[in-house]
């Protein structure tokens, strides 16, 4: 490969790589970083330089081969009226209000999006990254997927009751949740990012069905696929395994997958040649909670069982050691060596 921006969008398109792409889709940013780099959260998700500083620290000193921003996913619930507690040095921000629990007949894009909130801070951080990096490096920029920001404007209840008592009301705000994922991540792609990471928790079978996944959330994940103008990985958290024959069928580039899809080789199996598997190393009980030697071990075999992207399960915890996300590329040159 010429570079690792060519070996990660090979390995995601499907094609041949020299070696399978070690990075993380999902948030990078820990504690260590932070002490390195002098740039900590919270300041870092609203300052685009400490943004780009933290953002780039885990491939320059963690060895990943790409660049991810931002750190949450808040940024764009935020923009469109959700109110953010921005959190701590070692916890990321969450939402405390949602602008739209029993009524949504007021509902309303911003005029100028993309200059709402903190999205120009992850824009400016974007240009930062890529005026240093250019085409060597990839950058991976990730948002909330339209389920998960559906329920952040509604907040859960709602969401959920909704989607047996209100399906008119579900399907306006899971419509212009989709539209608004579309605009943010395309005004992402214009500032520099190579892909796009959905994150969508919501989504996931332990809060909707099967059967809600194909018909209501995997036509709405399509559209951002077809419409996005870049690479796309989607991450749904939990066992997916019910759901991850509909995943495949989105159209997303990628799928990134937790350690609790137990059967890593059915499950690539079922996606066949329609997707590319990213993960699935744990995120919380070996990145976090174990050694670079169960990091290398578990990395090792989710090369085994056939992942084409090396990657953590779901975002970094931020109190993770360094040296195991270290590790996890040493593990990828190693089963090269």
């Amino acid at each position: 490969m010429k570079n690792m921006n060519e070996r990660l969008i090979n390995a995601l398109k499907g094609e041949e790589v020299d070696k399978k792409p070690a990075v993380s889709v999902t948030q990078t940013a820990i504690v260590e970083l932070m002490d390195i780099t002098g740039a900590e959260w919270p300041d870092a998700h609203s300052d685009p330089e400490k943004m780009a500083t933290l953002s780039m620290a885990s491939h320059e000193q963690g060895n990943l081969e790409a660049i991810r921003n931002p750190f949450c996913l808040t940024v764009l619930a935020e923009a469109l009226g959700c109110g953010v507690n921005m959190g701590t040095k070692n916890r990321q921000p969450s939402i405390t209000d949602h602008p739209y629990p029993k009524d949504i007949s007021d509902l309303k894009m911003p005029d100028d999006l993309y200059n709402t909130g903190r999205i120009p801070a992850v824009f400016e951080s974007s240009k930062i990254i890529k005026d240093k990096y250019g085409d060597e490096v990839p950058l991976i920029s990730g948002l909330e997927g339209p389920a998960t920001l559906a329920s952040d404007l509604v907040s859960p209840k709602s969401f959920m009751k909704w989607s047996i008592k209100k399906p008119d009301n579900f399907d306006a705000i899971m419509d212009f949740a989709t539209d608004a994922c579309i605009e943010y991540a395309n005004g992402m792609v214009n500032n520099g990012a190579d892909v796009v990471c959905v994150a969508d928790p919501v989504a996931s079978p332990d809060l909707l069905s099967p059967n809600d996944f194909d018909n209501r959330i995997k036509p709405r994940l399509q559209r951002f696929a077809e419409e996005v103008k870049a690479p796309t990985v989607l991450h749904i958290c939990g066992n997916v395994t019910p759901i991850i024959d509909m995943m495949a069928d989105t159209g997303f580039d990628g799928l990134s997958l937790e350690e609790k899809v137990k059967d890593l080789k059915g499950a690539k199996e079922t996606v066949g040649d329609r997707a590319s598997i990213v993960g699935n190393v744990s995120s919380p009980f070996t990145i976090l909670g174990g050694t670079p030697d169960k990091v290398k071990e578990d990395a090792k075999k989710a090369m085994d069982d056939g992942v084409d992207v090396l990657a953590p399960g779901c975002g970094i915890a931020p109190n993770s050691p360094l040296a195991n996300v270290q590790a996890l590329v040493d593990a990828r040159n190693e089963y090269y060596s």
